[in-house]
This record gives structure tokens, sequence and C-alpha cells, in this order.
């Protein structure tokens, strides 16, 4: 962990424009409100401000909820890491858990956690826990998570010959083929060429760990080549577009559907209802079609964690254990399609009667997130720059994965 002191070199050199120096200087300041204090990513009074009153009314605990952009969110929070004057409870993407953990930002609360009927691991899915512990360490609660589905378009799959979704890589390559034969300007299945995880999650159905237990790079292994290879084969045959077509889901999915196979989470599904009412009842989602190894798909959300600098923990603790009941991670699913990290939650009859939604929930069960390391970010741009030139260009693979394995070892000695 990075003492305060160097987090404070950290913020004169940053953020010496907002004041930050004068703050490290002075240590930090106990709050003259009585208030405890909530950064919340986005729309605070639309997506939670209303869970977080029957809260107060419950505890007696006040609350002030500070909306954040997500845009912004990074800088904000180095800011608070800084000056230790940041919030008392503060929701934290998964992917900047690593960071923020090795800065010394966050509460250990493994105790807390242990000892709590609600927050307890199991009671969430792995891949959510997986983003909350280091070093054997627990250092927040999942709180809300998403992951990747296959959206397809039943009526032109049955038009080729399959009643029901690609279950395998197989099906997946001869579907998409024979729908791409339909005409000119016709595709069967989407390859992303930026979406950072895509390439990621097929190595890990092909068995690819991506990194050793020592931390080294496995991107140029057969487990990651091989199954680039199989997703750029969809591409240069003509079964997956080579470029971005730049076509908006209603026209891509909808009508004749130009692209009727994709991967997304289920932020797509309401994109898919309003701009292609064409095809109501023509389409689904389903388990991501499985390679020779797993079906793994990639865990993204938020966690809910305590600030270092705060002097409320107590407090603090008990808002993360009432957000984190299944009933109001379910209530904050209906305001804001956030998916609750909370198994029980997806008993409810909001999940159960949903066939769309209800596909997400058992994915969940075979997803993980990303490499928990604070350069990932930078190592996944690395990969898309690779990926983008193997397919546009032609590059040749194994050169480009062994390229990114050198660049890799680089950034993460």
């Amino acid at each position: 962990m990075k003492s305060w002191k160097k987090l404070c070199l950290l913020g004169t050199t940053l953020f010496a424009t907002v004041g930050v120096m004068a703050a490290c200087s002075s240590g930090s300041k106990e709050s003259a409100s009585d208030e405890l204090t909530f950064w919340y990513m986005g729309d605070g009074d639309q997506g939670i401000k209303p869970i977080v009153d029957e809260f107060t009314k419950e505890s007696g605990i006040k609350v002030k909820i500070q909306s954040i952009p997500w845009s912004t969110s990074r800088d904000k929070l180095l800011t608070a890491v800084a000056s230790k004057e940041g919030p008392d409870v503060v929701q934290m993407g998964t992917t900047y858990m690593s960071e923020f953990v090795d800065a010394g930002a966050l509460l250990d609360i493994s105790d807390d956690v242990e000892k709590s009927d609600v927050m307890k691991s199991e009671n969430f899915f792995d891949g959510s826990v997986a983003t909350t512990q280091f070093d054997g360490q627990t250092y927040a609660v999942p709180w809300y998570t998403e992951t990747r589905g296959l959206y397809y378009r039943k009526d032109l799959l049955e038009s080729v010959g399959y009643k029901e979704a690609p279950k395998t890589w197989d099906e997946l390559a001869d579907a998409a083929k024979k729908l791409a034969a339909r005409g000119d300007n016709k595709y069967g299945f989407g390859v992303e060429l930026k979406e950072p995880t895509f390439g990621f999650m097929f190595a890990r159905q092909n068995g690819s760990e991506l990194f050793d237990k020592d931390n080294k790079p496995l991107f140029n292994q057969p487990e990651m080549v091989d199954a680039l290879k199989f997703l750029d084969k969809l591409v240069q045959d003509g079964s997956a577009p080579k470029t971005d077509l730049g076509l908006e889901i209603g026209q891509s999915f909808g009508g004749e559907g130009v692209v009727p196979m994709f991967i997304s989470g289920p932020w797509m599904i309401n994109s898919i209802k309003d701009s292609a009412p064409d095809i109501d009842g023509k389409w689904g989602v389903a388990e991501l079609p499985k390679g020779p190894v797993n079906n793994m798909s990639v865990t993204g959300g938020a966690n809910l964690a305590v600030f270092s600098s705060s002097k409320k923990k107590d407090d603090g603790m008990k808002l993360i254990e009432y957000l984190s009941k299944p009933e109001n991670q379910t209530k904050f699913f209906e305001s804001t399609n956030s998916l609750p990290t909370n198994k029980e939650s997806w008993n409810s009859d909001v999940f159960k009667n949903d066939p769309l939604i209800s596909v997400f929930g058992e994915q969940l069960n075979e997803s993980q997130p990303m490499p928990l390391l604070k350069q990932w970010d930078e190592i996944s741009q690395n990969f898309m720059k690779q990926w983008e030139q193997v397919v546009v260009s032609e590059k040749n693979l194994q050169d480009a994965m062994d390229e990114l394995n050198e660049q890799t070892e680089s950034l993460i000695k």
C-alpha cells in the first residue's frame, strides 16, 4: 500500500490547481455535519434517493448524496485520496478497485462482511465478489453487476435451420455463415473491434487464464491466439462485418437483420424495444455459446466501499448493508436497470417473469471480471490497437499477440 505521504505528493503534482497541496498539509478535517456522505455515480435523485430516504427513516442516519458523472469520477476520486477529504461511502466501479485499493483509499471491511448475514460473500455472484477482494482481504461489497449475453433474431435463425440460439462455437460459426449467405451487405454475427473485453472473453472460453500465477501475460499462447483466429475467420469469410457499419441498433438488428446476432449487455434490451418495434416477439437473448472449455462471460458493475478518510465507518457499513439487501437491490434495478449482485434478488417476480433479463441471471453464474490490475485499461487499449490491425489490415495474428505480450510485460514490471 502507498503511504498517505506519497499520496499527498501525488496530489500535489496532479491537483495543485484545486488546492490539494494545502489539504494534504493540514490533514483530514472533521465534518461540520452529522450527515453521512455518499458519492453516487449518476443521477442520485432518480437512481438511489428513494431507497436512501427509507434507510434514514429506519436508522435515523442522515445521508447526503453527491451525484458524480462517471466521466469525471476517477479524477474526483484521486483528488479525494490525495486530500483525505473524500466521502464516507463511495460507489466504486469494479475496474477502479485495484488502483484505489493499492492507493490505500478504501478501508478493509473483511470483519464487517464476515459477521453480516446480509453482506457475506456467498450471497453474491462469484464474479462480483472477485472484484472486492485483494490479497485475502475484502474492501467492498458487490452492489450491482452486468454481464454479456447473445442477442439473436429468432425468425432469421429459424430460416437457416436453427430453432434455438447457437449453443457452441461451431454452431455460432455455422449459423453466422448461413445467415451471411442471404445476400450482399448481410452478415450473421457481430465481431467487436472496439469492445476491450471481447477478445479476452473468447480467449477464456478457449481455456486461457490470460495471466499465469506470476502475473506474466499469456496473450501469445495458443489458447488466446486460437480463439482470436476463430473470430478473425468469421470476419474474413464474410460472416461478420470487417468494419463498424455505422448503423443504429434498429437498422442493424431490426428490419431485415443486417447483423442478426451480436453480444451485448442488458442495457441493450430497452434500446431494441424502443428502436425496433417491428421485430417485437422475433428476437431473444441467450447465454453465450460454449467454446472448447466454457462459455465464460465478463462481469462488470460497481461496488460499495468505505473511504479510508471516513470518520463514520460504522454508519457507512450500516448504509452498505441496507443497500445490499436483496429487496433493495431489486428496487434499485427497477429505478436504474442495474442488475443485482445478490443472488436472492433474482427470485423476485421482476426477474423470474422476464425471460430476457432472467438470461443474464443465468449467465452471471459463468462470468468473471477482467484481470484486476491497475494497468488493465492501458493493456486493453493496446489489445484493441493490435486486434484492429489484424482484422482490418490483416497483420499476422501471432506477431500481434507477441507484441502485445511484450507491451504488457513492460507495463506491469
